[in-house]
């Protein structure tokens, strides 16, 4: 006789549901969410390694009381590129969409080149232009240098 697995997480009253982000991940995603700037009073729940049909195996966040910049949701999608973001309100979903990664992303990752202007300590914020999707490349629109490396990158 096989188990059945049922996943329990505390519904959450207003709020974010990151879903379908890359087993393994999430703690990457925490890190992006600033895990340790968040009310003591919002709830996080946490699942890591759940089935799923969509893709294998995956990680789920909730957050309580959170809703996501456009530059966590950018550092998101590069990080979790199959990840869904739930727009919780009164307990109901009330807006649900798939992660997307934009043309350009500015103040999310660090340039790696040491040389380049947006790391000598000028008031010059990080671009970098998509020049692949799969897998996902990206370019410093200062210096030229190509960036596949996210999580070190991370600002």
């Amino acid at each position: 006789m096989t188990a059945v697995r049922e996943l329990k997480l505390t519904p959450i009253q207003n709020g974010t549901v990151i879903d379908h982000i890359g087993n393994g991940l999430a703690l990457e995603v925490l890190r992006i969410l600033g895990i340790e700037r968040i009310q003591q009073s919002s709830t996080v729940s946490i699942a890591i390694h759940v089935p799923s049909q969509k893709i294998g195996w995956k990680d789920i966040i909730k957050v309580e009381n959170m809703e996501l910049s456009a530059r966590k949701l950018n550092a998101i999608a590069l990080v979790a590129p199959t990840a869904t973001i739930s727009i919780i309100r009164e307990q109901r979903v009330r807006e649900k969409r798939p992660v997307a990664l934009p043309d350009r992303i500015d103040g999310v990752l660090h340039c790696p080149n040491p040389g380049c202007i947006t790391n000598q300590r000028e008031p010059v914020e990080s671009e970098f232009e998509v020049v692949r999707r799969k897998p996902i490349v990206l370019r410093c629109a200062y210096c030229g240098r190509l960036v596949d490396d996210f999580l070190a990158q991370l600002a």
